[in-house]
Formats: structure tokens, C-alpha cells, sequence
């Protein structure tokens, strides 16, 4: 296993390193492998709706289950692991302490990716649960929540430890992810199903659905950006005022929005008021830190032609901006009427996954993975081909289904036949389907370049050392 040695002054003084990067490097791997098989589970599922299923009659691979294996692979696979690689790197780098424990940190990643099995073989094998994004089997959740307690320890005790005046802001954000997502996690793997049934059941589901994203996905990510993007730009952050702004109203408004996905439901309409205010405030804050961080870039825009990583930052901060003023309007009733139940949500919810948080991941990537083999990259020429193919893919896919959902939510409105809003909607999906191929070919290509990567001789490789401490972001 070859890992890259610590630069100068990330050794510590029994030379045991700063940032272990065999767990980076690992953690890097099974981002990679989950997102494969999220990928391909995405397009079987995709090749449904143009009546050419290639699992047809096949009950472990039905279109159901394969899609589960979908969307839990992109959160609980791609994105867990690669963020969990990041915090690796950043929270030694900002704290200026090791994790608690190499050792329990290989635990960790070993229960990680067991639990990622038992997933995926309890979804195909029909015991996957009936909560969106909470279908990882029964018997999996105790694991997933003694697995976030291991992680939780072994991340903060760095950051408690810290030696440092203050907390630097992505410090905040990890911490806030640390307390909320095991409690987001059992709220909806637990409460709806075993304890609060009925319309309260599907409140805590609608909170479950979207606090996720709101306060796992959400706060790493940015915490992430806030680590990376001043490093890779070198220069500081350009407000940090507006970046607590930013944290605490997403601390405050966040939690309150999940019962807008049951508008026009039984549940009180007090409640479903207050999440539609609740998400229209987020939005507003949320922009706070867009314009933080294109404050930041200015004066070195040249960085996006010039650093892939910054590229994929940056595009993936302009699908958060677009999607947090999409927010805005659909969340309200008015559109709710049109939009709810149609593609326009599938479009929206790639764009937010995959099209943030999956385009920071390859940011990642692009700047992690040589420091992890200690290698350059062997053919850059394929990383800018693997960025165009990724893009001009999935603002294809979300054009398109934005598209599909108008036009079957006036169709439903009108009172047309339900097969008409499919025979209008087919054209659309053979679109979403070509999309889906142009995506996966990109990823394609991105994985034979990390492989390639990896298999290079050895050489005395060092890549352009980041400083150290939060005094440099």
C-alpha cells in the first residue's frame, strides 16, 4: 500500500503523520465503487420508463428495488465516504491534532463498507424499508448508528483537543453534522415506522427527507469548501462574518422545512405555513454564503480555468444557487399544484445530489487522489474530458426533466388521461436516458484516469504543499 509521505511540519514529533493517507486514499476507493454501482442502478432504472428494463421478470433486480440501491449508494456510499475522506484531511490540517485513533479509524472504514453490503444484498433481496431514503434494511440501522458514534469520536476529539484561539468556521460545520445526523438518522429509520404512526409518521418522514441533506450532506460540504477553496485560491475567506451567518441560519431555519414535501396533506396547515416560510428564509441565507465564496474568488478568477478542483467547486456552487432560487418558488402552493409528483422533483433532486454536492465531491477527488498515491495525474487530458461529459450530461438531464414536469403537471391539471402524460412524457425520458449514458461515460473515463493513476511507478512526487492551521484559510 503506498501512501504519500507527510510534507514538512505534518509529522508529528513521534513520527506518526498529521493526516493518515491510506484512510484518505481508501475512503477515496469506496466513494468511487459505491458511485459505480449508483450509477449503474440509476440507468437500469432510467431504461424502465422507455419499456426496456434489461432485468425484466428478474424480482431481486426489479426496478423498485434497483432503484433503492440507487439513491442509497449516492448518500450513504459516494458522498459519506468521500466527505469522510475530506474531514480526514482537513480537521488534522485545521486542528493541527491526529484523529483519536488509526486503528479505530480502519474500523470504522471496514464497518462503513459492510454496511454498505448488507444494504445494498437486504434492498435487492426485498427488505428494504417503506421511507424515502431511509430504506436501508432494519437490521442495518444499529450498525449505521453505532458507526456514526465511532466516527463522531474519532473526528471531534481532534477539534476538543485543538490548541488553535479559535474554531475556524468549517470546524462549526463539522461539528454541527457530528450532533445532528446520527439524531436525523434515527428520527427516520425509527419514529415513523415503530412509534408515531399515521399523518405525525409522515411529518417526521417529510423532516427525515430533507434534513439529510440539510444537516448532514449540507454542512460537510460546505465546511469542505470552506477548508479547500481559500487553501487552493490562497487567499482568506472573504467574509467571515457572513460565513457564521451562514451557519447559523442554516442552524436555525433548516430543521423547520421537511413538511414541505406533504403540502396539500393532512397535516396542519400551520405546520406546512411554517415549513414554506422556513425554506424561503434558508434560501435567502444560503445565498449569503454563495456570495461569500464568489466574493472570495474575485481577483483570481483565472483559478477556475487554471485548477480543475476550483472548476468543480465553483460549477457546483452555481447549480447551489440556482437550485436554492428554484426552492424558493416551488416550495409555495402555487407551484406545489403544477409541480408535485412530476419529474420537475427528479430534476431538482439530482441537481442538488449530484450536481453540488457530487460536483464538490470531484473536486475532491481532483485534488486529493495524487496526494493520496503519491503519483501525478497520468492523463489530465482525460479529467477535463471527464468534467464536460459530467456537466453538459446532467444540465441536460435536469433541462429535460425540469421540462417533463411542466408538462405532465398542466396535463394532470387539465384532467387529461393519465396515458396521455405518458405518451407526452416518453420523449423526455429516451432525452433523461441518452443524458444518463453521456454521465456515465464521463465517470468512465474519470475512473480509468484514477486507476491509471494509482498503477504509475513510483516517483518522487510531491504535490504543491497546503498550508497548515486554520490561520491560513
Amino acid at each position: 500500500m503506498t501512501t504519500l509521505a507527510a510534507p514538512r511540519g505534518l509529522v508529528l514529533e513521534d513520527g506518526r503523520p498529521l493526516v493518515n493517507m491510506a484512510l484518505v486514499k481508501w475512503h477515496l476507493v469506496a466513494s468511487a465503487c459505491a458511485f459505480t454501482a449508483s450509477l449503474l442502478g440509476g440507468l437500469a432504472y432510467a431504461f424502465q420508463f422507455n419499456n426496456l428494463y434489461p432485468f425484466a421478470g428478474v424480482e431481486w433486480l426489479s426496478p423498485g428495488r434497483v432503484r433503492m440501491v440507487h439513491t442509497n449508494m449516492a448518500a450513504y456510499g459516494f458522498i459519506a465516504n468521500a466527505f469522510i475522506a475530506g474531514m480526514l484531511f482537513a480537521i488534522p490540517r485545521l486542528t493541527r491534532k491526529p484523529i483519536l485513533s488509526d486503528g479505530l479509524g480502519w474500523l470504522i472504514f471496514g464497518a462503513w463498507q459492510l454496511i454498505l453490503v448488507l444494504t445494498i444484498a437486504g434492498q435487492l433481496l426485498g427488505y428494504g424499508q417503506g421511507i424515502e431514503w431511509g430504506e436501508t434494511p432494519i437490521f442495518v440501522d444499529p450498525l449505521v448508528l453505532v458507526g456514526l458514534v465511532l466516527l463522531v469520536v474519532n473526528m471531534s476529539v481532534p477539534i476538543f483537543r485543538s490548541d488553535e484561539q479559535g474554531l475556524y468556521v468549517s470546524l462549526w460545520y463539522f461539528l454541527a453534522a457530528f450532533a445532528w445526523t446520527g439524531l436525523v438518522y434515527f428520527m427516520g429509520n425509527y419514529l415513523p415506522q415503530f412509534w408515531v404512526p399515521g399523518t405525525a409518521g409522515a411529518a417526521i418522514t417529510g423532516l427525515f427527507i430533507h434534513d439529510l441533506v440539510g444537516l448532514f450532506v449540507t454542512p460537510i460540504g460546505w465546511g469542505l469548501m470552506y477548508f479547500f477553496v481559500p487553501l487552493l485560491l490562497r487567499k482568506p475567506i472573504w467574509s467571515h462574518a457572513l460565513s457564521l451567518i451562514g451557519f447559523w441560519g442554516l442552524a436555525f431555519f433548516y430543521p423547520m422545512q421537511g413538511v414541505h414535501h406533504f403540502l396539500y396533506s393532512p397535516i396542519p396547515m400551520y405546520a406546512q405555513y411554517g415549513a414554506v416560510v422556513a425554506t424561503i428564509a434558508v434560501e435567502v441565507v444560503v445565498f449569503t454564503v454563495i456570495v461569500n465564496f464568489f466574493g472570495t474568488l474575485h481577483g483570481r478568477s483565472d483559478a477556475i480555468r487554471g485548477n480543475l478542483a476550483i472548476r468543480w467547486f465553483y460549477t457546483g456552487m452555481v447549480f447551489y444557487g440556482i437550485t436554492c432560487f428554484q426552492c424558493a418558488f416551488q416550495v409555495t402552493l402555487t407551484f406545489q399544484k403544477i409541480i408535485h409528483f412530476t419529474d420537475w422533483v427528479v430534476a431538482h433532486a439530482h441537481m442538488v445530489m449530484f450536481g453540488v454536492f457530487g460536483f464538490w465531491i470531484m473536486g475532491l477527488f481532483v485534488e486529493l487522489w495524487p496526494r493520496a498515491v503519491g503519483r501525478p495525474w497520468a492523463q489530465p487530458r482525460l479529467l477535463t474530458a471527464h468534467y464536460w461529459m459530467t456537466f453538459v450530461g446532467l444540465s441536460l438531464m435536469v433541462i429535460d426533466l425540469t421540462a417533463a414536469g411542466l408538462v405532465q403537471g398542466y396535463s394532470w391539471a387539465g384532467l387529461s388521461h393519465w396515458g396521455e402524460s405518458v405518451v407526452a412524457s416518453m420523449p423526455f425520458w429516451w432525452t433523461r436516458t441518452v443524458a444518463g449514458l453521456l454521465i456515465v461515460a464521463g465517470q468512465a473515463l474519470f475512473l480509468y484516469e484514477l486507476w491509471e493513476t494509482a498503477r504509475q511507478p513510483t516517483s518522487a512526487f510531491e504535490p504543491a504543499p497546503l498550508p497548515a492551521g486554520a490561520e491560513a484559510a
